[in-house]
């Protein structure tokens, strides 16, 4: 919250989706009430319907999702963002990982590319959501049939839809590591890959999981080497 509500940059609307907590996040939430735009507090069913509220809540130009425990990069990172372009339907940038203390994990393994297309994710999510910001007229509901990787589906029907994609060629924001996505590993394999099925048929995604495979076993031996 304090790294939202730190920002430099003043038009920003800020929608709080809370999954009506027990563990007194909505005793620090109202601390802040007066700076909060909205505040969603009801059940919900998953990530992607408190997303899914969030979205259909705002009213804003552009919309980006920060989970709880993730942070903007740096307090000037939303005026920087604009900054680099005028009017694009997408701007992206990277992703530094932290754990839960806050600390730096380094860079994400899959760099954001040089220029990014729908096609761009074929071997693999090279942009993370929180590090993505979208024009709101270009922006779906979340696929609720996906329960962990939805955000792929989102990303790439926003980007075949987007004319204007920005790389804002710097760190927009800070990932915490250890998300259901990693908790179910296995279910989130899954979705991706039908994910990647529908938007680049069966054979292309047989194919560039081939390939995903290899560069993970790769990127894990230099990994590996480096730590000995």
């Amino acid at each position: 919250m304090l790294s939202v509500l730190g920002q430099t940059y003043p038009n920003i609307e800020y929608v709080i989706v809370d999954g009506l907590s027990t563990d007194g996040t909505l005793d620090i939430i109202k601390k802040y009430q007066d700076k909060i735009s909205k505040l969603i507090s009801e059940k919900d069913k998953g990530i992607y319907d408190a997303m899914n509220k969030g979205l259909a809540a705002a009213t804003g130009d552009y919309v980006l999702f920060m989970n709880s425990g993730d942070e903007f990069y740096a307090n000037d990172t939303i005026s920087k963002v604009f900054a680099t372009a005028e009017g694009a339907d997408i701007y992206y940038g990277e992703t530094e990982m932290i754990n839960e203390n806050g600390e730096s994990l380094g860079q994400r393994r899959h760099k954001a590319p040089e220029k990014f297309t729908w096609r761009s994710f074929k071997y693999g999510m090279s942009i993370s959501h929180q590090a993505i910001y979208v024009k709101r007229s270009i922006a779906e509901l979340f696929n609720r049939e996906y329960e962990l990787s939805a955000d792929i589906d989102w990303i790439l029907n926003a980007a075949k839809r987007a004319k204007t994609i920005v790389n804002t060629h710097q760190y927009v924001a800070k990932y915490m590591v250890g998300g259901m996505s990693k908790k179910r590993h296995r279910q989130s394999l899954k979705e991706r890959f039908d994910i990647m099925k529908r938007h680049y048929g069966l054979t292309p995604t047989l194919f560039n999981h081939t390939i995903i495979a290899f560069n993970l076993g790769w990127y894990w031996l230099l990994h590996r080497r480096t730590n000995d």
